[in-house]
């Protein structure tokens, strides 16, 4: 969104720039050579005025021509003989328009100013010919300023280069402002969906600011209504939950009285096994319930402790097998997305797979690293390896009902991971905790 509004913040500027910069180019075209036609004209007219001021000689007017002060343009001058002094233009000097001689006082001697005619212009080359004509005792004389097109328009470089600086100020202003108004609009946007992508992986606690223009604000304020719904019925649900298996208790306590009330002891007893069995299980739901007042929406532990406590609890086993049990761990807590009893199950279900289906004597390895987004344990073994199908609820080929792996894939997947199977390792991930 940031970049498209900055696309068409610069593309309406640039076409705004264009509309007006273009137009006043040509403008500034057009006055900078009626400038340099003005200067050549008045400089023309000052060479006029001199060869008809008086009866100069040829020299006198060359000299005349070559001392003046630095300027653009050649001069040259076509007397009414038609010699031609100075620099001419391409083409030479045109004959002059008929001027008079201006009025004398009766000995001979004018009484004013000579007679200049209008000045007439040329294109020339790609430049610009002033000519003007100017009355003399013998004739009509005339001045030619020949402008070469770099010098018609000299000057106009100096003023496009302002010009377009402004353009580019317009436009690095029109950026700036384009970005504050998208980082306004775009980050009250993506925090609203970092929101939505914590509610997804289960932090209930995550909520949308409520700032910025009206439209984005609203929709935080609905994404935080939705979050506090999806709370409530969880909690709602949970506590039916946990109600409902408490209200199995008092038909298993009843059950368990008549149970203890059989003659026949032996049946008796195979009975209350079950019975504590089901009890057991019903504890464990109660327990799933009510985890989260105990650990909050988005339980955590520290992987490096609950795989320390699980393979201390194995040990015993594997020294009476004579297995060894190798660990791997850092030194640093690893935080997960898993409560400790959910990781604790999974790694009891790898472990106790090495236990059951390789033979005594074969050592194991735990090993846990760090990643990018939490944590990897490896499970291997040098066992004759891991059968196709294992991993899938059910199935085994060694007589097992193949849940153990199945518990450790959805406890991977609940924490944001997976699990993967290999020959003879099993590697589980489990993503970072957001709340440690």
């Amino acid at each position: 969104m940031r970049r498209r509004i900055l696309l068409l913040s610069v593309g309406m500027t640039t076409l705004v720039v264009l509309a007006f910069a273009v137009p006043l180019i040509l403008l500034l075209r057009s006055t900078t050579a009626s400038e340099s036609k003005d200067k050549a004209r008045n400089r023309a007219e000052t060479v006029a005025y001199y060869v008809g001021d008086q009866d100069h000689t040829n020299d006198d007017i060359t000299a005349y021509i070559n001392g003046l002060p630095a300027a653009p343009g050649r001069i040259s001058v076509r007397l009414a003989d038609g010699t031609t002094l100075g620099d001419p233009p391409p083409g030479g000097v045109p004959t002059p328009k008929y001027v008079p001689v201006g009025e004398d006082d009766g000995d001979g001697d004018r009484k004013g100013p000579p007679k200049v005619g209008d000045a007439d212009y040329r294109d020339l080359d790609g430049g610009l010919a002033v000519d003007v004509g100017v009355g003399t005792p013998h004739g009509t004389a005339s001045v030619c300023l020949y402008l070469t097109g770099d010098e018609l328009y000299a000057g106009l470089t100096p003023r496009v280069l302002i010009l377009v600086g402004g353009s580019l100020v317009v436009l690095l202003l029109s950026i700036a402002g384009a970005e504050l108004v998208s980082r306004r609009l775009a980050r009250p946007l993506e925090e609203t969906a970092s929101t939505a992508e914590r509610l997804a992986r289960g932090d209930m606690d995550a909520r949308a600011p409520t700032t910025g223009p009206t439209e984005v604000a609203k929709v935080g304020s609905a994404l935080n209504g939705l979050a506090d719904r999806i709370d409530e019925v969880i909690a709602v649900e949970r506590e039916a939950v946990a109600d409902l298996s408490h209200r199995l208790r008092t038909p298993l306590t009843a059950l368990r009285l008549q149970v203890e009330a059989m003659p026949d002891r032996e049946s008796a007893e195979e009975l209350n096994t079950q019975v504590n069995s089901l009890e057991r299980t019903l504890t464990a739901v109660i327990s799933a319930a009510r985890r989260p007042q105990r650990e909050g929406r988005v339980p955590h532990c520290d992987a490096v402790e609950v795989t320390r406590q699980r393979a201390a609890f194995w040990e015993p086993l594997f020294e009476d097998q004579g297995r060894e049990l190798a660990l791997d761990l850092p030194e640093e807590p690893a935080m997960v997305r898993s409560s400790a009893e959910d990781l604790g199950a999974a790694l009891d279900a790898l472990v106790e797979n090495v236990v059951a289906h390789t033979p005594d004597g074969t050592p194991a390895r735990i090993t846990l690293t760090r990643t990018e987004s939490g944590v990897r344990i490896v499970v291997a073994d040098k066992g004759p390896g891991i059968p196709l199908g294992a991993g899938e609820r059910g199935r085994s080929d060694r007589g097992s009902t193949g849940l153990g792996l199945d518990i450790a894939r959805r406890c991977a997947e609940a924490a944001g991971g997976h699990l993967t199977l290999h020959r003879n390792e099993v590697e589980l991930t489990l993503r970072s905790s957001t709340g440690a």
